[in-house]
């Protein structure tokens, strides 16, 4: 399973541990990387320069490459992010969800490899026009912020056909089946997310895990209603996957009337703080009913390696 991917990070194999801001901090990206993946955090929209610089110390513990996932929306208002993302110098850094173009030259710039998430062919296509070393073809199907427009297969296709750059492929690989999958279409590797929350290195509670355990592939829903309820500023375009709950069914198709709502915000601030997840979200894709059991990141890796028998099936 030798890639441009496992060519350009030394990995054993073609896999990214996607940043999941909130859900996996730099002991997990610590503990994908030193399982032969290539493990990233995600950085919150109002994290410090110090957490970022903690985190990466952490990730940086493995002495393996290591990277991390920036939101192009917040950069403008905590300016201090990039400069830290900079003075840390990971592997890789994915910057994507805004205006990311004016930030690829400059990362580039640092010896860092840079790629973008794309939900649709021509945002693959604008990537490629902008720069970047890759370009993450993130299908529906994921967990977390993105397009829901179009599902990962007839995305990757359509990416793979339009650019030259290196295609890694995101939303519902969560098993060696699906990183076989995406590899015999012709992606470099696999950006995997839900696949890992079920790990001992998250920084989800107990109560989260278990709930996450506990669901069924049918339990995800797509929307805004989480981000519109928390005054955030991600743009329109990039609803969210996470699992359905009471507080996500009362509220999907009213977003105007939730924007303007106060005690709908202090019910969902107050169920994060309860971990009452009837209110609060988990974030998860739709490969959620096929993370079953608390596991080590090496373990889960250890799992997507057997991709590699799949796919001798057909080279015999």
């Amino acid at each position: 399973m030798r890639t441009w991917l496992t060519e350009r990070f030394d990995l054993a194999v073609p896999l990214v541990g996607a940043p999941m801001a909130g859900v996996g901090a730099g002991r997990l990206a610590a503990a994908v990387s030193a399982a032969g993946a290539l493990g990233m955090f995600g950085v919150p929209a109002a994290a410090t320069a110090e957490w970022i610089g903690e985190q990466a110390a952490a990730a940086a513990a493995s002495g393996r490459p290591y990277g991390i996932g920036l939101m192009a929306w917040a950069l403008p208002g905590n300016p201090a992010q990039l400069q830290a993302v900079l003075d840390v110098r990971p592997a890789i850094v994915s910057v994507s969800f805004g205006p990311y173009e004016p930030y690829v030259a400059e990362l580039r710039q640092a010896g860092i490899t840079v790629v973008t998430q794309a939900g649709t062919t021509e945002e693959a296509l604008a990537a490629e026009r902008a720069g970047v070393d890759a370009v993450v073809a993130r299908g529906a199907e994921g967990g977390g912020h993105g397009r829901g427009e179009v599902a990962t297969l007839p995305l990757l296709e359509g990416v793979l056909d339009a650019v030259r750059i290196p295609v890694l492929a995101a939303g519902g690989v969560a098993t060696a089946r699906g990183l076989a999958a995406v590899l015999a279409a012709g992606a470099e590797g696999a950006w995997a997310g839900t696949a890992f929350m079920g790990c001992e290195e998250t920084t989800i509670s107990p109560a989260a895990t278990r709930r996450l355990l506990e669901a069924e592939e049918i339990d995800t829903a797509y929307g805004r209603v989480f981000d519109v309820a928390q005054r955030l500023g991600w743009p329109v375009e990039y609803g969210g996957r996470a699992l359905r709950n009471a507080f996500f069914d009362r509220w999907t198709g009213r977003e105007d009337e939730l924007a303007a709502d106060e005690s709908a915000r202090a019910d969902l601030e107050a169920a994060r703080r309860d971990d009452d997840f009837d209110t609060a979200y988990i974030y998860a894709g739709q490969g959620v009913g096929l993370v079953r059991e608390r596991r080590t990141a090496a373990d889960v890796v250890a799992a997507f390696a057997e991709a590699e028998k799949l796919l001798h099936r057909f080279a015999r």
